[in-house]
């Protein structure tokens, strides 16, 4: 499975580092962080895969992304419950999304209307302890999305990246 996401910068990482102490009794602690854009699928020809993405992303200008609460998943339509999550705020990444759903399709109950733009904390744990860190305030962290990756899931790595304005 190829994904597009969107890179977060060192200051949502150290918020994500902060909260880690909270986050320990979770099945899974989210150590790398990104916020995914969509799912593309699985290509019979990565290049052919990543030039459909280009044409899509022309003309995507730089976006404003601002991060600015805790969430959480009570029930997500994959794996195991809660996800917590870092809330990301950005109505670019939300048209940018909709564009490749349109490109690409959608995967039900996740993309398309469906679509959350977040970063993931942690998931599988206690829901009491999910809702008490969305009840956390968090300081917002702000910025500019210059660029995006293309990962591979099976080893979760940047495959390449696109900047922007594509």
């Amino acid at each position: 499975m190829y994904s597009v996401t969107v890179p977060v910068p060192g200051r949502v990482r150290e918020l994500a580092t902060a909260l880690y102490p909270e986050l320990v009794g979770f099945d899974t602690v989210r150590e790398d962080h990104s916020c995914l854009l969509k799912r593309l699928g699985e290509p019979d020809h990565a290049a052919q895969l990543q030039h459909r993405t280009h044409r899509a992303l022309e003309g995507t200008a730089r976006l404003e992304a601002r991060v600015t609460g805790i969430d959480y998943f009570a029930d997500p339509p994959l794996g195991s419950a809660p996800v917590v999550y870092l809330v990301v705020d950005s109505p670019g990444l939300e048209s940018v999304h909709a564009r490749l759903a349109e490109e690409f399709g959608t995967v039900t109950g996740l993309e398309g209307a469906d679509y959350v733009p977040h970063v993931t904390l942690a998931r599988g744990g206690d829901e009491a302890t999910a809702k008490r860190l969305a009840d956390r305030q968090i300081d917002p962290v702000e910025w500019t999305v210059g660029e995006l990756e293309f990962r591979a899931e099976s080893d979760g790595l940047p495959v390449s990246r696109v900047a922007l304005p594509a």
